[in-house]
């Protein structure tokens, strides 16, 4: 069995690659240091194990912390970490997801690839003291529970266990649609104390190497070593990351407008934005949900959720987060090909209906990939 033991040194390199591939969500960087600084502190060493050398018969679920922002900030890095060394929720629905299935969990998988979400996973495999597989369902993170590779590829979301930070335990046994489980997580734990937890996504080893997206964790980390060097050696960051991704610049500018709203525990944002440079005076139209949704420039459309666009600081390469952009805020947008499993999960009726653009308010949008959008996209 081949693992990768991350230690203090890979905490910089990783989140500066999450930060990117999270598409403006997944949580704050800062959020995740403080998470993994202080596992390590406490002697807890997260090991990521390649997807394909887990056993078929491996129990793999998925996870994640759910609630809002502003409790977190509130509570404070110091006050959540005193927190979870007394009730770490994710731990505690972890728990309950091996009452329900009768057995032990074997790996934990990120629900998606970001600054907080991916690092508290870590943390989840550490304290079990069990591998946490390289892989996420995303390569990004999204908005939405059901908005993952596993879900297309027919393994159930449900049993879904919840904990929220009152205590309560709750679990969404079943669900005729997939968007139900997501909704109810968050109107639990918005009743709870405004943070939990929820465990889901229960498969095999065999069922897991068909549906995850592997290789994230360590992607990001190489990801972020390649943008730290070109940025100390004074290369163009940018083109840098965009180069490891595969990616392509989709357009670069200074965000003219906003239109915001937060609501139902999502933030809403259309950002406006006007080109610098070769293209100075083209105009944008970025589409967020938490994460990047949707771009169209002078109304062409130029890419699609789940294909990825990627929120940089044009001068460092920095992954931006979405609550940070505001008028003025300079962006560099690369777009991304989502993995080929999240294409194939949208060929499913579950899939398609799970990762509609009715979730981000665009009903009649039908998903077209980038490499058909963008004209010279390899």
């Amino acid at each position: 069995m081949t693992l990768y033991t991350l230690s203090p040194d890979d905490v910089a390199p990783l989140l500066e690659g999450l930060a990117i591939v999270g598409t403006g969500g997944g949580g704050s960087p800062s959020w995740g240091k403080a998470i993994l600084e202080h596992d390590f502190a406490m002697g807890r060493i997260p090991s990521i194990i390649p997807l394909d050398e887990i056993d078929d018969d491996a129990t793999v679920v998925s996870g994640g912390i759910m609630g809002s922002v502003k409790v977190l900030e509130a509570m404070g890095i110091e006050g959540v970490m005193e927190h979870w060394e007394e009730r770490f929720e994710l731990l505690e629905v972890t728990r309950v997801m091996e009452g329900i299935l009768g057995r032990p969990i074997d790996h934990v998988v990120p629900f998606e690839v970001g600054g907080l979400n991916t690092p508290v996973i870590l943390s989840l495999g550490a304290r079990m003291g069990i591998p946490i597989i390289d892989g996420d369902a995303l390569g990004r993170s999204a908005p939405e529970t059901q908005m993952t590779s596993f879900i297309g590829h027919r393994i159930s979301l449900t049993p879904m266990p919840l904990v929220d930070y009152e205590g309560n335990v709750v679990v969404v046994q079943e669900s005729v649609e997939p968007t139900y489980p997501d909704e109810l997580g968050r109107w639990v734990v918005t009743r709870g104390g405004g943070m939990g937890a929820n465990n889901h996504y229960p498969m095999s080893g065999h069922e897991a190497k068909g549906a995850v997206v592997p290789d994230t964790i360590s992607g990001a980390l190489r990801l972020g070593r390649v943008v730290l060097r070109a940025r100390q050696e004074g290369e163009d960051p940018v083109a840098a990351a965009s180069e490891v991704l595969g990616g392509v610049l989709l357009f670069k500018g200074i965000v003219e407008r906003l239109e915001e709203e937060e609501k139902m525990g999502f933030y809403f944002t259309v950002a406006h934005l006007k080109a610098v440079g070769p293209d100075d005076g083209r105009a944008a139209r970025l589409v967020i949900k938490n994460e990047t949704m949707l771009l169209s420039v002078e109304n062409a459309m130029m890419a699609i959720f789940p294909d990825s666009i990627c929120m940089l600081e044009p001068g460092t390469g920095r992954g931006v987060m979405s609550v940070e952009v505001t008028e003025g805020t300079p962006l560099a947008l690369v777009g991304v090909r989502c993995h080929k499993r999240l294409r194939e999960a949208l060929e499913s009726e579950i899939g398609a209906l799970a990762f509609s653009a009715a979730r981000y308010g665009y009903p009649d949008l039908e998903y077209q990939p980038i490499e058909t959008l963008v004209e010279g996209f390899s």
